[in-house]
């Protein structure tokens, strides 16, 4: 089914809105699915516990030697995190092209999203001082999350109006934050009474670990019974890019039987065009600039926070348990509320409050005081408040600026700039503290990319973004 032809306002039948809102739920399941990964594994219980196993194996000196090099223990779990983000990068370009090629987005999608359950499931097989293999399965599931949730953004375009997007895109995040909150309370309960179930401490994690895979993988058969194959409103090009066509099935036979055979090769030069043909649209550009800019500062508020709060403020590991609860709890509702916003107030300027309420948060996490835990509850709240609507509003309305049938390849880049430059906030949050010894200090250091990313933003023309690319223009921006 085309859903574009088939959205709200361009039916008359039920029969058809009814298949579209059944779309929708499969799509947000498919948050619901994969959050739990995020939530459950790589926030809350892989980090401690491969480090743990990395000491086990650490020589005298506190080192491990994966592929003969030496590796301080307690930095191993760091390493292989920005190795698998490095490596989803290249993946996600290549998967995306591949896909908005084919038109199997879904199939890829899914198959990305049970390779990374799969590895995630396989943790339980974790223990002593199998580091190596902890690195290699949280390096498969972490590309394969990546690519996964980068090729379900795609969907977006073809589920809603231009005017229903965000609302669509809001309550995704929402359900994201719901699953992952749900499974992270259910294994928190199981962690905090492992005694009581007669498990040790290692076996307890190790059930955690599994269960989000599970959970990936259960929920994961909600998209793929209710979604479409092919993501994106229309297949259609705009004027523009037909004169860059994509490469066709003569294209890849003029170039002799042995390039036809080798579509990932045909894949990739049509990336270098689709990148060559990115630079048609200099106002989605500027979007993706300001994007990278406040999200990096987001994403390292989110990773630091559990540093900044047991280090600055003196909160313990159930202070700061409880913490990333309270942000996963309140991240729904601030994810539907500043959804709600922006059917009001337009998505770019919900946004731009939204950055606002980030540069209060980190203002107030400055003058916060420590040993008190409620104090710190409060910021965890506030920044739940701000991060779901933030990155939800951010995806739909980045899903505008694109031209149509090149939501994988356009989405694979947004996700890069999710992911793979989030190493300019913890540089800045490092050197800061280096160079002052306060993490107060490093935490404010934060508010530049939230200011230049609010000021980059605010010069973006929205509504001739859109008609850049032939879109239709929401009603609110």
């Amino acid at each position: 089914m085309n859903t574009a032809t088939h959205l709200p306002g361009h039916s008359s039948s039920a029969t058809d809105t009814r298949a579209l809102r059944r779309m929708q739920f499969g799509w947000y399941m498919n948050d619901w699915a994969n959050a739990a990964f995020s939530a459950t594994v790589l926030t809350v219980f892989l980090g401690p516990y491969l480090t743990t196993l990395a000491k086990n194996a650490a020589d005298a000196g506190g080192d491990v030697h994966p592929l003969g090099l030496s590796v301080r223990a307690g930095s191993f779990f760091p390493y292989t995190v920005s190795f698998s983000v490095l490596v989803s990068v290249a993946v996600m370009l290549v998967v995306g092209t591949v896909a908005d090629r084919n038109g199997r987005h879904k199939e890829l999608m899914c198959g990305f999203a049970y390779v990374g359950a799969v590895a995630t499931m396989g943790m339980f097989f974790l223990g002593g001082s199998r580091y190596l293999l902890g690195a290699g399965l949280l390096v498969t599931a972490n590309i394969a999350y990546a690519v996964s949730v980068a090729l379900s953004y795609a969907f977006l375009p073809g589920l809603a109006t231009a005017d229903e997007r965000d609302s669509v895109s809001s309550k995704g995040w929402a359900y994201g934050y719901a699953g992952g909150g749900l499974l992270l309370i259910a294994n928190l309960a199981l962690f905090e009474g492992h005694d009581a179930l007669g498990l040790s401490s290692g076996t307890a994690v190790r059930i955690c670990l599994a269960s989000a895979g599970l959970w990936w993988a259960l929920f994961t058969l909600v998209p793929l019974t209710r979604l479409p194959s092919r993501a994106g409103a229309a297949p259609a090009r705009t004027e523009s890019e037909r004169t860059e066509p994509a490469l066709s099935a003569s294209d890849l036979s003029a170039s002799g039987p042995s390039e036809a055979g080798r579509p990932v090769a045909g894949s990739l030069r049509e990336l270098a065009r689709t990148l060559r043909g990115m630079r048609r649209y200099p106002l989605t550009l500027l979007f993706l600039a300001a994007f990278l800019c406040y999200n990096d500062g987001i994403q390292t508020v989110v990773s630091q926070a559990s540093l900044f709060g047991s280090e600055e403020l003196g909160m313990g590991q159930t202070s700061l348990v409880i913490a990333v609860l309270l942000v996963q709890i309140v991240a729904i509702g601030g994810a539907l509320l500043l959804g709600r916003i922006a059917r009001r107030y337009g998505a770019k300027r919900t946004v731009l409050g939204s950055l606002v309420g980030w540069v209060i948060t980190l203002a107030l996490g400055y003058f916060m005081p420590a040993h008190q835990p409620v104090w710190f509850f409060a910021l965890a709240c506030m920044i739940g408040l701000v991060l779901g609507g933030s990155q939800a509003l951010s995806r739909s309305l980045f899903s505008h600026l694109i031209p149509a049938g090149r939501e994988a390849e356009y989405f694979s880049v947004y996700k890069i700039s999710d992911r793979g430059t989030s190493w300019m906030g913890p540089l800045v949050f490092g050197l800061a503290y280096q160079i002052t010894g306060s993490y107060r200090s490093a935490i404010i250091s934060l508010l530049v990319f939230f200011v230049i990313g609010f000021a980059v933003l605010a010069k973006v023309p929205v509504r001739r973004a859109i008609e850049a690319v032939g879109n239709p223009v929401p009603e609110r921006l």
